[in-house]
C-alpha cells in the first residue's frame, strides 16, 4: 500500500497570517508588547499579516507562540488565546462551524477542516455508549509549545459551544501533565472538574449531548459553507499534516506494526527521507509507534473494557508479562495504576 503524499509539514507555509496568527498578535498588542519583539525571529512581518498577504508555516506559528509566552509571561495567556479561536473569521471553514446544527455537526466539521481551523492540533473524536471523548494529536512536533497549543485548543472548544449551543456544556477536561501552579485558569476557562495526570489529554461529555440542536443556525447556509470549505482544502491539497498522516497509517496497522522500512514505503519515500522528517518534527519513528499503541490500549481498556490478557492479544503481544513492560515503557505507569485511574475518570 502506497499513500497520497497530500500533507503538510511544519515548515509548509499555508497558514494565513491574519487567521489564527492574528489573534494571538492581537492578544500580545493589547497587553503592549511590541510588534518588532513579538515577531523577531518568526520571519514574520507585521505590514504583511495587516496587508492580509503572509503565508506562514506551523515552525513560525509555534515561534510566535514561544515569542509570545515569553513576552506576555501571564497565565492567563493560552486559554484568553483559545477563547478567540473558533468560530473564528477564517472563511467558509469558520462559516460552516457558526451554523452547525449541533455539537455533533460542529465536531465533525472541526475535523475535516482542521487545516484550515486547528492547523497545530488535530481533533478525535470516539464514542461509547454514554460518553463523547475529544483526544489532541499534536500534528506538527510543537516540542515546549504543546501545552500552551493544548490549552488553547480545548478552551476554544469549551467557549465555541458554549457560545453555539446557549449554555455551558457539561465538559470534563484532563491533561497528562501535573497539576500547574496556575489551576484556577483551568477552572474559570475549562471547568472545576478538570483533572491532571491523567492518561491521556482528553475532553468527554455525555454522548447525549452531540445531538441536541443548536439555536440561531441555518441549514442552508451550513450546508453551502461545507462545501466550499471542502472547495478550498481541494485547492490547498492537503487536509491534514504528516505527523497526523502517519499516526493514521500506524493506527489502521497497528495489530502488525509495520516496520520503519515497510512505513517508508507505504509513504513513497526512504527510510532515510522518512527518518528525516520525524526529526523535522522532534520526533523519531518509535515514539510514533508507542504514541498509537498508548492510544489503542487505552481506548481498549476505557471504552472496549479489555482486560490485559484481550489488550495484550489485540495488540498481538506474546504474552502478557511482555506487554505490560511495554505499556509501562510507553506511559511510565502500569496498566493496573492505568485502569485504575480510568475508572476514576
Amino acid at each position: 500500500m502506497t499513500l497520497k503524499t497530500c500533507w503538510y509539514e511544519t515548515d509548509s507555509r499555508f497558514i494565513p497570517g491574519h487567521y489564527q496568527p492574528a489573534a494571538l498578535i492581537d492578544l500580545a498588542l493589547s497587553r503592549d508588547i511590541d510588534s518588532h519583539r513579538l515577531l523577531r525571529g518568526t520571519g514574520l512581518f507585521h505590514d504583511d499579516i495587516l496587508a492580509g498577504q503572509s503565508r506562514i508555516s506551523p515552525q513560525q506559528f509555534l515561534g510566535l507562540i514561544d515569542n509570545s509566552r515569553r513576552l506576555l509571561d501571564a497565565s492567563d495567556s493560552s486559554f484568553l488565546f483559545g477563547q478567540r479561536l473558533l468560530p473564528g473569521h477564517y472563511g467558509p471553514a469558520s462559516h460552516a462551524l457558526r451554523h452547525a446544527q449541533n455539537l455533533h455537526q460542529a465536531l465533525q466539521t472541526l475535523i475535516d477542516q482542521q487545516t484550515l481551523l486547528s492547523p497545530l492540533a488535530a481533533p478525535r473524536l470516539l464514542l461509547d455508549e454514554h460518553y463523547a471523548y475529544v483526544h489532541w494529536l499534536d500534528s506538527c512536533g510543537a516540542g515546549e509549545q504543546w501545552r500552551f497549543v493544548l490549552e488553547a485548543s480545548m478552551t476554544s472548544m469549551v467557549a465555541m459551544s458554549t457560545w453555539l449551543s446557549g449554555e455551558r456544556l457539561p465538559w470534563q477536561c484532563s491533561f497528562r501533565h501535573s497539576e500547574p501552579r496556575y489551576v484556577e485558569q483551568y477552572w474559570v476557562h475549562l471547568g472545576e472538574h478538570t483533572q491532571f495526570d491523567r492518561p491521556l489529554d482528553l475532553m468527554r461529555l455525555p454522548r447525549h449531548c452531540l445531538a441536541q440542536p443548536w439555536p440561531n443556525v441555518s441549514a442552508t447556509a451550513g450546508q453551502v459553507a461545507r462545501t466550499e470549505a471542502r472547495d478550498q482544502l481541494e485547492r490547498l491539497g492537503f487536509a491534514s499534516s504528516f505527523l497526523d498522516c502517519l499516526y493514521d497509517y500506524l493506527h489502521a496497522q497497528v495489530q502488525q506494526t509495520p516496520s520503519l522500512e515497510q512505513t517508508a514505503q507505504a509513504f513513497a519515500m526512504s527510510p532515510a527521507t522518512l527518518k528525516r522528517k520525524l526529526h523535522k518534527h522532534r520526533t523519531g519513528f518509535q515514539q510514533q509507534v508507542d504514541r498509537v499503541h498508548t492510544h489503542v490500549a487505552l481506548y481498549l481498556y476505557q471504552v472496549k473494557g479489555f482486560s490485559n490478557e484481550e489488550v495484550a492479544q489485540y495488540l498481538r503481544f506474546n504474552d502478557t508479562a511482555n506487554f505490560r513492560r511495554s505499556f509501562k515503557r510507553w506511559t511510565g505507569s502500569t496498566p493496573k495504576l492505568i485502569r485504575q485511574l480510568l475508572m476514576l475518570g
